[in-house]
């Protein structure tokens, strides 16, 4: 199972409490994780990826094991902790303004 951390607009969007657990099948990549998100969770589509290019929105980061994986390649495999399950997949609303 791998364990998905959404920010908090994101769960109630969803009508979520806590975090997401999901089976994904073959490769554990960003791409297969959030397709396997937005399939059990239709709302999401569109908040976290445009849904015409499937590129991540400007604002919506990701992060695993202490790393950044904002712009890591959608079909590079995700960290051996994420597809063990022993460390969660964050999406991050980014805070902007001045």
């Amino acid at each position: 199972m791998i364990r998905v951390l959404l920010p908090a607009h994101l769960r109630t969007l969803a009508r979520i409490d806590g975090e997401v657990k999901l089976s994904v099948t073959g490769a554990i990549t960003q791409r297969s994780v959030l397709e396997a998100l937005e399939a059990e969770h239709p709302e999401l589509r569109g908040t976290i990826r445009d849904r015409g290019t499937g590129k991540r929105r400007a604002f919506i980061r990701f992060f695993a094991c202490e790393q950044d994986l904002s712009h890591q390649a959608p079909d590079e495999p995700l960290p051996a902790a994420v597809a063990a399950g022993t460390e969660p997949y964050l999406i991050v609303a980014a805070m902007a303004g001045g």
